[in-house]
């Protein structure tokens, strides 16, 4: 009884600021034009509502003007095709989530940030490099804002490691190679019964073109960008990437430790067949899901120059629906047009992702009225805890590095980059199938990076 009258009196109090402030806000009079309420829905994938019902609950004690939030999460299988669809038909969510690399794709289909609530300097110095590589347009317009950013990091297995005498995870891929050779083990028909590293294949890696992409990245590759979107790249650098990432499928190479025979790579881990696997945060509870006795730990992603480092991004950020009429609330309140919908949807997601100094300052659309209200919680920050996921915001990210979980992915984040690609889902194919001539002795690996590179700048131009 005590915790809901505790509960109780917070929302009363919450109350008792809306009545205080919104006359401040809004102006006085029966009917003021200015005076306005309306509801919100935020679409998004793998975060449940729980993840987000207290960050809500606490907006709604500052800003009288958005009376209602609600999420919707979908399976990943389906929402792609579910807001596509939404937004074609003319409405949808006021926000929603894409994947970073479907910017491109969703550029036309969502509103800007307005720059008197965002501007650009404000954007680069809350969030990590690569978030403004992808969000931040060439005249400095925000379309993106994320709470996390996940890069690759090296899963091993402990056990396995132990079983060879190495006492530490590789640093450099040249480390890699070597503890693949020790870890390995093929029988006398030939089969490997023990993997060192999941490497060489498309099909049954889990993220196999991202690994790709953090190879080219860390060898140099200009990749391509919104001003430059074509994919111009070495022939003899590309080629050198994939002799080396099919190294470990060819069955003559001292390093050969997986083929298309295989499990599937997060299979593999998880069965503890396989020491090492390059992956995302977000594998972590599957692993520990499917096997909890499994004893693996977590390293930073190898590199090939550790005195400059990169990683490949690959995370989640919500974005603004550009055209939305959004629904009216509370009696006397005037409609709400689709430029004021975009500034509380915009509002709301600098509260959610944005660093705070223990106020937010709100905003009253029609009249102009600004009013700075206290803020005891950093939103990101509780929203980070709860999910332990890896931060998109630089200073939560500097904060996480020496976190013996999250740290790995949070050292990724500082360095990670992405690159631009009309439609990635096809570029990922692209790469699919690159690898699987090469794995079939189809083509050599100059022709295959010919062809690959080839057809992503017809995909990309």
């Amino acid at each position: 009884m005590k915790i809901k009258y505790i509960k109780n009196i917070r929302l009363i109090a919450f109350l008792a600021v809306i009545v205080l402030i919104a006359p401040t806000l809004a102006g006085c009079g029966r009917n003021n034009p200015s005076q306005y309420s309306m509801s919100m829905e935020v679409w998004g994938v793998f975060d449940e509502a729980s993840d987000y019902s207290e960050l809500m609950y606490e907006y709604a004690g500052i800003n009288p003007f958005l009376v209602d939030i609600k999420y919707k999460k979908f399976t990943i299988e389906n929402y792609k095709e579910d807001l596509l669809d939404a937004l074609a038909a003319g409405n949808g969510p006021d926000i929603f989530m894409i994947n970073n690399a479907w910017i491109s794709e969703f550029e036309n289909k969502v509103a800007p940030a307005p720059e008197y609530l965002i501007n650009e300097q404000e954007f680069l110095n809350n969030f990590v490099d690569v978030v403004v590589d992808d969000f931040v347009d060439n005249e400095g317009q925000i379309y993106g804002a994320p709470l996390s950013v996940d890069s690759l990091a090296l899963y091993y297995n402990k056990d396995l490691f132990k079983a060879e005498s190495i006492a530490s995870p590789p640093e450099t891929w040249e480390d890699v190679v070597e503890d693949t050779k020790k870890i390995t083990k093929i029988d006398d028909f030939g089969k490997i019964y023990r993997s060192g590293i999941a490497m060489g294949t498309a099909d049954n890696i889990n993220r196999s073109s991202d690994i790709i992409s953090l190879l080219l990245f860390q060898n140099g590759v200009q990749m391509p960008s919104r001003d430059r979107k074509s994919f111009n790249v070495n022939n003899n650098i590309g080629e050198e990437v994939l002799k080396f990432y099919s190294q470990f499928a060819r069955s003559s190479s001292p390093s050969y430790s997986w083929n298309n025979d295989m499990h599937y790579s997060i299979d593999a881990f998880y069965e503890g067949d396989l020491a090492m696997m390059i992956n995302y945060s977000w594998h972590r509870e599957t692993l520990r899901n499917k096997n909890a006795k499994l004893d693996f730990a977590i390293a930073p992603v190898p590199q090939l120059y550790p005195e400059n480092p990169s990683n490949n991004a690959n995370y989640w950020s919500f974005v603004v629906n550009k055209t939305k009429q959004a629904e009216t609330r509370g009696e006397g309140s005037v409609p709400v047009n689709n430029k004021e919908r975009i500034h509380e949807a915009w509002q709301f997601l600098k509260y959610l992702t944005f660093k705070n100094d223990g106020s937010f300052n709100i905003t009253n659309i029609k009249s102009g009225n600004s009013k700075s209200m206290p803020l005891d919680i950093d939103p990101a920050s509780k929203y980070l805890i709860k999910t332990n996921k890896p931060a998109a915001r630089r200073d939560l990210a500097e904060n996480q590095k020496t976190d013996p979980v999250i740290g790995p992915f949070a050292k990724g984040n500082i360095m990670a980059e992405s690159w631009y690609r009309k439609d990635s889902e096809e570029i990922e194919g692209v790469w699919a199938e690159a690898i699987t001539l090469i794995n079939k002795g189809d083509v050599t690996i100059g022709e295959a990076f010919n062809l690959a590179s080839r057809r992503i700048r017809e995909i990309n131009n």
